[in-house]
């Protein structure tokens, strides 16, 4: 079986089933399609990519409440929060030297995720992380797939 045909079935049926489990669990189905984005972008992939892509997601949570509580201690001061999310981003780039925070749009993806659940990390978190998980899951799945069909097409039969 194709691998992108393999990779679109597992996909498709985890992502219904995420659609079901986010709502079921009250978490915000949009954020854990970003971390599920966030796996499968990351140029690790196996457990590797799944530790740096939890790493740099968590990162850039807890960069985003540097960026909101910073930009909070003098709000009527726009310029502050200019600077501090200036002096964020450059120092989101610069922690890829650790190896575990190396996939830089992963941070990028957990500030944002952050931000749009107006800094409400307590959900943000499990919801990004379950939907790594899932991501996870589809990528695996789907390599498993075209690689169990891979082999069952080679076999010839006497």
């Amino acid at each position: 079986m194709n691998i992108l045909i393999s990779l679109a079935l597992t996909t498709g049926i985890l992502s219904g089933l995420w659609g079901w489990v986010a709502v079921s669990l009250g978490l915000l189905s949009w954020a854990g399609f970003l971390g599920c984005t966030a796996y499968f972008a990351c140029p690790q992939s196996g457990l590797k990519g799944l530790i740096i892509s939890l790493c740099t997601l968590c990162s850039g949570v807890l960069w985003a409440q540097v960026i909101i509580h910073g930009s909070a201690m003098a709000p009527h001061l726009e310029i502050l929060g200019y600077t501090v999310t200036g002096v964020v981003a450059f120092l989101m780039c610069v922690q890829a030297r650790h190896v575990l925070l190396s996939f830089v749009p992963g941070t990028f993806i957990g500030a944002c995720a952050t931000f749009a659940g107006q800094g409400e990390w307590r959900i943000v978190v499990p919801s990004l992380l379950l939907g790594l998980v899932f991501g996870f899951a589809m990528k695996s799945s789907g390599l498993w797939l075209a690689a169990r069909k891979s082999r069952q097409v080679t076999i010839i039969p006497e």
